[in-house]
């Protein structure tokens, strides 16, 4: 009898620690099954109370965080498009934590040349014009490369909205790409079936499919500590793309949405306008003498400033940067009806060293203005350092945004989610990829 007694109350105890173990382990605190995971695609991001401080510095913070390493590489997509770029490779270092307010992350890659020059202007002194760098390498006509890209160093990472965009699970960035599709052009008659040999862009394939775009500018957008945050959709579907040879716009940032459709070909989407922030264009157009020829310069401008890579928006309320009024025939750029700036005088404006792999004066004007993002933009806080052979980028974003438009990524769920990453090297469009990671929560 005693026995029975003994093996009840085992059975009893063993029931009741069961039963505990199940009330504690919620969906929230479970521990992600190592085994599950692959080591060459999946990101752990970890939970932590000591949240990182974002300064592009690693601390502490981030000791415990598993790493993920991969090596993105730029693709030839058959038709030209990234040129002098296809097959640069960088090796990537990727971590993640999140907390109950947000989600952490920490990219470490190399890359020997700091790009934050961004199509900076310059005087030719032979045709007396300014003139732009470009943002990409320049080949002549049998591939040789005729000057480097003054284009800026980015990342990026683009993620699927509540699971909207099919293709995203299986292809990740890819799920939007449409470089070089074939086409209907309609805008001649009769209509013809083309091949797109030097374009493409990013649109998703549905009217509810959309894609959260992570855009970090190592330049523009650090001033103020911030990484972009856009998003895609469908650009108003084939029977739009199909008329622009794949070359519809896709990407948006955040806070416009589409208000209806152009009435004139090629009746694309019309969407509201976006409130001026961010980076802005520092050109306009003038006459040359006030009623000569027009020509591009320099909007504003800071006297007496060497090697600075933007103009910010302060600086045009608060003095520090003068508004070129006039340009002469010769190219010298007026601030005042009588003060002005000769650049045939030394060669602070001009392009130095060989004209391939050189630089550009000391003095030459950055091209663009740089403010702060607002609002949805405003998303994901953001500080880089360059440490002379690499990058190294720490960020964060709420595991749940404001956003009501569906422009934004939800984590709330810490369900599997998957990724793509993309790096760009002072260059344009030509950029890095790697599809298929996936972002699991432990």
């Amino acid at each position: 009898m005693k026995t029975v007694k003994n093996n009840f109350t085992l059975i009893v105890i063993i029931f009741l620690l069961a039963l505990g173990y199940m009330v504690s382990c919620t969906k929230e605190d479970q521990i992600l099954d190592v085994a599950q995971t692959n080591n060459s695609t999946d990101l752990i991001s970890i939970k932590t109370t000591l949240a990182p401080t974002i300064d592009g510095t690693i601390d502490a913070a981030w000791i415990n965080a598993t790493k993920l390493n991969f090596q993105p590489m730029v693709p030839d997509p058959g038709n030209g498009l990234f040129a002098g770029y296809i097959g640069d490779a960088y090796k990537v270092t990727l971590r993640s934590m999140y907390d109950d307010q947000y989600i952490y992350f920490l990219a470490e890659y190399n890359d020997n040349t700091k790009n934050t020059s961004v199509t900076p202007w310059y005087f030719d002194s032979t045709t007396k014009r300014w003139n732009q760098e470009g943002s990409s390498k320049t080949f002549d006509v049998n591939g040789a490369l005729t000057r480097v890209g003054f284009g800026e160093d980015k990342m990026a990472m683009l993620w699927n909205i509540d699971k909207s965009t099919p293709k995203f699970i299986s292809q990740t960035c890819y799920a939007s790409c449409h470089v070089f599709t074939p086409y209907m052009d309609y805008s001649v008659t009769p209509s013809v079936y083309k091949s797109n040999s030097n374009s493409g862009n990013h649109y998703t394939n549905g009217a509810n499919e959309k894609i959260d775009m992570w855009w970090g500018h190592l330049s523009k957008d650090l001033v103020f500590n911030q990484m972009d945050d856009n998003y895609q959709d469908w650009a108003g579907g084939p029977s739009i793309t199909n008329l622009t040879g794949g070359n519809a716009n896709g990407r948006h940032v955040d806070d416009i949405t589409v208000t209806g459709y152009s009435t004139t070909w090629p009746y694309r989407p019309t969407y509201s306008t976006a409130t001026a922030q961010g980076s802005l264009s520092n050109k306009q157009s003038l006459k040359l003498d006030g009623n000569g020829s027009t020509v591009s310069v320099p909007l504003w401008i800071k006297l007496n400033e060497s090697n600075y890579d933007y103009i910010l928006a302060s600086d045009t309320l608060s003095g520090a940067a003068v508004k070129i009024i006039k340009v002469s025939s010769t190219g010298a750029l007026y601030y005042t009806i009588n003060d002005s700036i000769n650049p045939n005088i030394g060669t602070d404006y001009l392009r130095s060293g060989d004209l391939v792999t050189g630089s550009v004066g000391p003095k030459c004007f950055p091209s663009f203005i740089a403010s702060p993002l607002i609002n949805g933009r405003a998303d994901i806080t953001c500080a880089a350092i360059h440490t002379g052979s690499g990058w190294v980028v720490e960020y964060k974003r709420l595991i749940k945004t404001s956003d009501v438009l569906k422009q934004d990524i939800d984590f709330t769920s810490k369900e599997d989610c998957p990724f793509g990453f993309a790096i760009w090297d002072g260059s344009n469009n030509q950029h890095a990829i790697q599809p298929n990671l996936v972002l699991k929560f432990k």
